[in-house]
């Protein structure tokens, strides 16, 4: 094979590979809607996450809370991620 042919090749792939994306389908998630209730979810799973870590270094005896708020943010998280990945 001559280099030219190569390089075509590579060259298709990597154009049928930009067209084609395995975790992001075209039309699927797409909707403004969902991006900005994906972009609201990931801050509260920010926030959450902060506050959990204050909590834990703040009051270091409020476990209980410390650890209703770290699984809270995770809940968040998880519906964010079926968000993401589902919808």
């Amino acid at each position: 094979m001559k280099t030219d042919e190569i390089d075509k090749i590579i060259a298709e792939a990597v154009n049928e590979s930009k067209k084609q994306s395995k975790w992001h389908r075209p039309g699927k998630g797409s909707s403004t809607s969902i991006l900005t209730a994906r972009k609201i979810l990931n801050t509260v799973f920010m926030v959450g996450f902060v506050l959990a870590l204050f909590v834990y270094f703040a009051f270091p005896e409020q476990k209980v809370l410390f650890f209703s708020i770290g699984f809270g943010a995770i809940i968040v998280k998880l519906i964010e991620f079926y968000f993401r990945f589902v919808l």
